[in-house]
């Protein structure tokens, strides 16, 4: 019988950088009873974003948050919008060109996740912040 879930999750971040939720969002799908279905998640913000990325080697998002910073760096004079600082607009561009929403499988009760893949909220905002992310599970 099909089946829908929801739940939402809150991530306390320190600034920015990556904070991992593949545990807290991979307890919850087994703890639902879904075994096959697909899950989505959707960040309710507009100045960080969600990744699928590797999870063995923090030298991966060190390079990514280098690269972003050479591409939309803080306090570039071709943003207006500053009304929050310097790292306003490039948070909103970095989240402009990167995810906010995922879709992943579950499979046999689990998030059909590779070997090396992670769960990540970035956060774009060098001040700490309480962000949400939304869940929503269809499956049997």
């Amino acid at each position: 019988m099909l089946r829908q879930g929801t739940h939402e999750f809150e991530v306390s971040t320190r600034g920015r950088g990556f904070y991992e939720l593949s545990r807290p969002v991979s307890a919850w799908v087994r703890e639902s009873g879904i075994t096959t279905g697909l899950l989505t998640l959707h960040l309710r913000h507009t100045s960080a974003s969600l990744l699928i990325q590797e999870n063995a080697d923090p030298t991966v998002r060190q390079d990514l948050e280098r690269f972003f910073s050479r591409l939309v760096p803080d306090g570039d004079p071709l943003f207006r919008h500053t009304s929050e600082g310097p790292d306003d607009m490039p948070a909103h561009v970095r989240a402009a060109i990167t995810p906010v929403n995922l879709s992943l499988p579950i499979i046999a009760s689990e998030l059909a996740l590779g070997t090396w893949q992670g769960i990540y909220l970035w956060e774009h905002r060098h001040q700490p912040h309480s962000r949400r992310v939304a869940a929503h599970f269809i499956g049997e």
